[in-house]
């Protein structure tokens, strides 16, 4: 009986067909995934092996190594991103490698509030779950940076909805508000009114800090903007609670009083001293920033607050002291507002 010779040539083809095929059966497995589907995470630093191998040690897939080996040829290794990805079923471990190169990865979204200060901004994204913490003597190092020369960053973030993923850190937040805070307070000096009494942009952030904590009422930023401009062109002082507070510290209950407006310690006390403080006191907002480049046109210089969260606007001392009488001096039961100025204040 006569015997086919198969030639050496052949047999090495049909070894490498049977390993091609293999190889490919590997790399469309499909993934045994649960079925509520998972969350892959690619933390920085991260290696393409580092995910597979905590997949097959799930049992999510099996010859994870393969799977590494095949996604090197394409270049995909290289191209992963960091952060977490959403995965269901039916996926192939093609598909995973695909999904984590292309970066599509889950965004999560963290509100900074108008009018809160830098200290509390950090502490509030500090709390966040998802937002890793950045050691404190590199964050203190990295804030001040963004001062560029002053002793404080205080105001320089802009205060908005972020979004972030698994990846990133409060300070990556940060430095996203700090370029968008700059970028905006740049236009807007570019294009400032060639009247406004502020000698640079960053006295402009310090008296929208202000402009900020004075009133939550929209309506008001421009009016309470104009105030403080007129009063600063007229050498007046501003003469503003919350500034005296900013300065006062953990020092302050709750509780303003005479004293704390005699303070000639407090750089803050603009009772005391004339001109802007010497830093903003908390993160303006967008609106509060583009009143102070766009105040009202009125004669006010004088403002106390009404009780129902807005204030009453007077151009002379004597219309101020009848609305102090007025708001101040009768309150009513659902007064919203601090006492205004040294009117109502107690020793």
């Amino acid at each position: 009986m006569r015997r086919e010779v198969i030639p050496a040539a052949s047999v090495a083809l049909i070894v490498l067909g049977v390993g091609l095929l293999r190889i490919n059966t590997v790399w469309q497995q499909p993934l045994q995934l649960p079925q509520a589907g998972a969350i892959v995470t690619v933390d920085k630093g991260e290696t393409l092996s580092d995910v597979l191998r905590r997949a097959e040690a799930r049992q999510w897939l099996t010859h994870a190594n393969w799977v590494g080996n095949v996604a090197r040829i394409f270049g995909l290794d290289q191209q992963i991103k960091a952060g977490e990805f959403e995965v269901n079923s039916p996926m192939t471990a093609a598909g995973l490698i695909q999904q984590l190169a292309e970066g599509e990865v889950l965004q999560y979204a963290v509100t900074l509030p108008e009018g809160i200060t830098l200290a509390e901004a950090v502490a509030l994204l500090q709390r966040d779950p998802k937002l890793k913490r950045t050691p404190q003597n590199r964050l203190t190092a990295e804030l001040l940076a963004m001062g560029n020369g002053r002793d404080s960053a205080e105001g320089l973030f802009l205060p908005e909805t972020w979004s972030y993923t698994h990846a990133d850190s409060e300070l990556d937040v940060l430095r996203r508000s700090h370029f968008a805070m700059m970028n905006l307070l740049n236009v807007l000096w570019e294009e400032r009114p060639a009247d406004l009494p502020l000698p640079s942009a960053y006295a402009a952030l310090i008296l929208a800090s202000i402009v900020e904590k004075e009133t939550g009422v929209a309506r008001e930023r421009a009016q309470i903007a104009g105030v403080f401009l007129r009063r600063l062109a007229q050498g007046m002082r501003l003469q503003t609670d919350p500034t005296v507070i900013y300065g006062l510290g953990d020092e302050y209950d709750g509780d303003l009083k005479r004293r704390h407006l005699r303070d000639t310690a407090n750089p803050y006390n603009t009772y005391a001293i004339s001109g802007l403080p010497p830093t903003p006191i908390a993160l303006p907002g967008e609106a509060a920033l583009r009143a102070v480049f766009s105040p009202d046109a009125s004669d006010a210089l004088y403002f106390v607050a009404k009780g129902d969260g807005s204030h009453a606007f007077s151009a002379t001392l004597a219309e101020h002291e009848d609305n102090v009488r007025r708001y101040q001096l009768s309150r009513r039961s659902d007064y919203r507002s601090s006492p205004q100025k040294v009117e109502a204040l107690e020793d």
